[in-house]
């Protein structure tokens, strides 16, 4: 999506998205986000940015870092699953035989992002141990690596993210309110995909560019159905799953204008998954049509049956039932009309 390079926001053609390093936008919740990030740009001080998987905190760091005018360079470290030993010589490195096996120096990740960035992915996994270490670099600004009598300082920015709730785990005594709040000087909330819908416009078009560019074809026309259709969809695994369910219809599509199926197909196996939607062999319950049925139907009684039964489903949700049946909102509007006029008895 090309990058910001310290550059100020500007706006794109087409769909006038707001474009920050990989952001792209035109949502109000997310605009004011980035001209905050524009505003903390000269800051020093840790920044926290939390949201759901697949929201992009990653983009936000990196965007925070571009937009610094700093010389060093970006550093990523997934604290998730580090024990206190491995998360200290990650972070702060170590001196030649410091332990065993330690036959040369090896340089910290915080050493690494001099004049730069560190960013620290999954914070709200760190142990308490690593904690306590991590919060004396924070206030200090200085770091002891493994294996060194002397204090080391750092001049790198602290970026950490987390989609878990910092304050629950502190209520819950797995993480230390003097970090937490340490870490939130600057906090960055970034919205899920399903309260930002109209982002989801200038994100599949980007999207299908960049698929037909990685896969080397022509870039499909989407069709008029596909922007409705998904912004019906609550997108559990937002901005991410999003652009693999664009890649997945890509690397399928085979004529001019992209097929709706693959979109059908995920967003059907996700609802099955998540429970949100139960198979047709699982609904012989006393609140399901299924059950009442008593005899071979008819042609116009099984397409009654149905609509009426995506009604249930999608709780009377009509776009949800419409991608259910595989029909237009407009067609099940005459076949619900239909029913209305003529009901039937089972």
């Amino acid at each position: 999506m090309g990058t910001a390079g310290g550059t100020a926001v500007k706006r794109e053609q087409g769909y006038s998205p707001l474009r920050i390093s990989e952001i792209i936008t035109i949502n109000s919740q997310m605009l004011s986000l980035l001209q905050k990030i524009e505003a903390i740009r000269d800051s020093r001080q840790p920044v926290l940015i939390t949201g759901e998987t697949g929201t992009g905190k990653e983009l936000f760091a990196g965007a925070v870092h571009a937009l610094s005018n700093v010389n060093g360079p970006f550093i990523t470290v997934n604290v998730a699953g580090l024990d206190d030993n491995v998360f200290s010589d990650t972070l702060f490195g170590h001196l030649r035989g410091a332990f065993t096996g330690a036959d040369r120096p090896r340089p910290g990740m915080i050493e690494k992002a001099s004049g730069g960035t560190l960013f620290l992915d999954e914070i709200g996994d760190l142990s308490e141990h690593s904690q306590v270490k991590l919060l004396r670099l924070l206030q200090n600004g200085d770091y002891l690596p493994l294996g060194a009598d002397s204090a080391r300082q750092s001049n790198a920015r602290v970026i950490t993210a987390t989609n878990r709730d910092l304050w629950e785990a502190q209520r819950s005594k797995r993480f230390r309110a003097d970090i937490n709040f340490r870490l939130r000087t600057h906090h960055i909330n970034i919205p899920p995909l399903r309260e930002r819908r109209d982002d989801i416009e200038p994100l599949l078009a980007y999207f299908l560019e960049q698929a037909a560019t990685r896969l080397k074809k022509k870039r499909p026309t989407p069709p008029p159905e596909l922007i409705p259709l998904l912004q019906t969809y609550s997108f559990p695994g937002n901005i991410r799953e999003l652009q693999g369910m664009v890649f997945d219809a890509v690397s399928q599509h085979r004529d001019k204008v992209l097929s709706l199926q693959t979109f059908h197909e995920h967003i059907a196996n996700t609802a099955i998954y998540q429970g949100h939607v139960t198979p047709l062999a699982e609904t012989r319950n006393e609140n399901s049509l299924l059950s009442v049925m008593n005899k071979f139907p008819t042609i116009r009684e099984a397409i009654g049956f149905l609509v009426a039964e995506a009604m249930r489903q999608a709780e009377n949700n009509q776009a949800v039932a419409s991608r259910m049946l595989g029909i237009s909102r407009q067609a099940l509007n005459k076949r619900l009309q239909k029913l209305h006029e003529s009901p039937l008895i089972f």
